[in-house]
């Protein structure tokens, strides 16, 4: 059978609603818009420079950007030239913009929205020619609109064909060089086409709302696929300052978070209505429900009818607690290997702590070691020159998540770890960080932590400690974690309770390429910084202690 491809659908809503709204972008406070019938006319347009560029079939073509409405423009009009996408992140550093573009062979690099390209820049190699997004203007870069102004639009529909390679994902991974995911255009139509359906998501019914980063399969297939496959209006986030404001006024009728983002949610809440009179308005009849619109409002999601969580675990209590207002979040569960097509928790049947069941065709299991394997028709092609690790990830039609789970009767799945992630502390004894740190993180004066234990007797927490934190004293943060600690050690076996918890000075960001684009600790990185002082830290008299 097959699928409707990204660019049928654009042809479709070119033809059918020309003049509904597609794209809602605010640029210095100015929200600007784009109808069907004008993306179209943008994306043939730039499709024509660069076909006329004369590049082979297949060519590769990258895009490094904030989200924006060209982002999207730029990935459909990549597709109409017939060329191959590679998106990448807008906060890598140069060594990783030059090792993405020479290992992908990029031949031109879409230059867009972004925080700091001066300190990326040098990492284009001289060979690549850079296109500068409009609205973002980059210093000796040609200007896009400059390149189109006397070009001729494609005019006919261009189809490609759904075994042709669509995209190279380089994952953000918690460790080592990104590795390069290839997939073809059939798995996008039969991923979106697939997930709509069973998310009942209408055309023309819904609102998305763009924040979380385009080149993540996870943006890319519930935001930017969601919003293209249902002929939804889509809005964008102007900037870490305007982004409340923005959320507010898109009124997203699907959103998706990550955990440290409902963590900042709560704690936003929180910091205009400490918990002790939330707890009390909730428990007046007549105030329940005034308090819970409110702040439904205030966060934009009044309307919203799936409100997601994923791409790290959220903790059940942060779940919970939000259900208390109105907000029942949904966790799912994929990856960019699967095309992010596995599990997701419907909006009628959520089971707190679990990721949801898989979606229909998506086959599931556990190995031996009770690793979660996935098979359907949209797994990756493999990793981009890469056939060992291909091979060792794609077995016998099955792919290795390197996700340890558990599947309950109804198929529900509970994520219990990182099969890689195991440690040996000098017991001998095996001990999965994941469950524990997930855990520790309940209390709201830790932002981020990393449970360790090589070399040592029993594991130790390493704490970055979060800004509802910041406004209390020293005993009265270790006090917090201690009850905390001692809370979770009696849930645990004996080899696996925390002996310790280390709050370190250097927060883990992005930035310093201690955490993900997508929030997740890089385990790896952070060990290499504290592991040479485990033993010190272990035979200190102090439970809590601070670097």
């Amino acid at each position: 059978m097959s699928y409707p491809l990204p660019l049928d659908m654009l042809y479709r809503w070119e033809k059918e609603s020309p003049n509904l709204v597609f794209m809602r972008q605010p640029i210095n406070g100015k929200w600007h818009e784009w109808t069907w019938k004008e993306t179209g006319q943008e994306v043939r347009k730039m499709a024509a420079y660069l076909k006329g560029l004369g590049y082979e079939p297949g060519a590769k073509i990258a895009l490094i950007s904030k989200n924006c409405a060209h982002w999207i423009i730029a990935d459909l009009a990549i597709q109409m030239a017939g060329y191959c996408g590679v998106p990448m992140y807008p906060n890598l550093n140069a060594d990783t913009v030059k090792q993405i573009l020479e290992h992908s062979e990029s031949k031109l690099l879409f230059v867009g929205k972004l925080d700091d390209w001066e300190s990326m820049r040098p990492g284009v190699p001289d060979n690549v020619k850079c296109i500068a997004f409009p609205f973002y203007t980059e210093e000796g870069y040609d200007e896009w609109y400059d390149l189109v102004k006397d070009v001729e639009p494609i005019k006919e529909n261009v189809h490609r064909n759904p075994n042709d390679l669509a995209t190279i994902i380089y994952t953000s991974g918690t460790t080592g060089m990104p590795k390069g995911v290839m997939h073809k255009f059939h798995n996008f139509g039969w991923a979106a086409e697939k997930a709509m359906n069973e998310l009942r998501l209408q055309p023309h019914t819904q609102r998305f709302f763009s924040y979380l980063p385009l080149c993540h399969i996870a943006e890319r297939l519930l935001v930017e696929m969601g919003s293209i496959y249902t002929g939804s209006p889509v809005s964008f986030a102007e900037s870490l300052d305007t982004f409340a404001a923005n959320l507010a006024e898109s009124k997203p009728t699907v959103f998706l978070g990550v955990p440290r983002i409902w963590t900042k949610f709560q704690q936003g809440i929180l910091g205009k209505m400490p918990q002790k009179k939330l707890d009390l308005f909730l428990k007046i009849p007549i105030l329940n429900g005034i308090v819970k619109k409110k702040i439904q409002a205030g966060l934009g999601l009044q309307e919203a009818q799936n409100v997601f969580t994923g791409a790290a675990p959220t903790p059940a209590s942060l779940i919970e607690w939000f259900a208390k207002l109105g907000i029942n979040i949904q966790e799912a569960y994929a990856m960019t290997e699967n095309c992010c097509y596995s599990h997701v928790t419907r909006n009628d049947a959520i089971k707190v702590g679990y990721v949801g069941q898989p979606l229909p065709d998506c086959e599931v299991k556990l190995s031996d070691v009770k690793e979660i394997l996935i098979k359907h028709d949209a797994l990756m092609d493999g990793y981009y020159k890469e056939p060992a690790m291909t091979a060792e990830t794609l077995v016998d039609g099955w792919l290795r998540t390197g996700d340890e789970g558990y599947i309950d009767p109804q198929g529900f799945l509970k994520i219990t770890g990182r099969v890689k992630d195991l440690f040996k502390t000098t017991k001998g004894k095996y001990v999965a960080p994941s469950p524990i740190e997930m855990s520790i993180s309940e209390n709201s004066d830790i932002e981020q932590v990393c449970v360790v234990g090589d070399g040592i007797p029993q594991p130790i927490a390493l704490i970055v400690t979060s800004e509802s934190a910041a406004g209390k004293s020293k005993n009265e943060i270790e006090d917090s974690i201690l009850k905390t600690i001692d809370r979770v050690n009696p849930e645990l076996d004996q080899h696996e309770q925390v002996k310790k918890a280390i709050i370190v000075k250097q927060p883990w960001t992005v930035e310093n390429e201690l955490l993900t684009p997508t929030m997740k600790i890089k385990r790896n990185p952070i060990e290499k910084i504290y592991r040479g002082r485990y033993e010190e830290w272990y035979n200190s008299p102090e439970k809590v202690i601070w670097e």
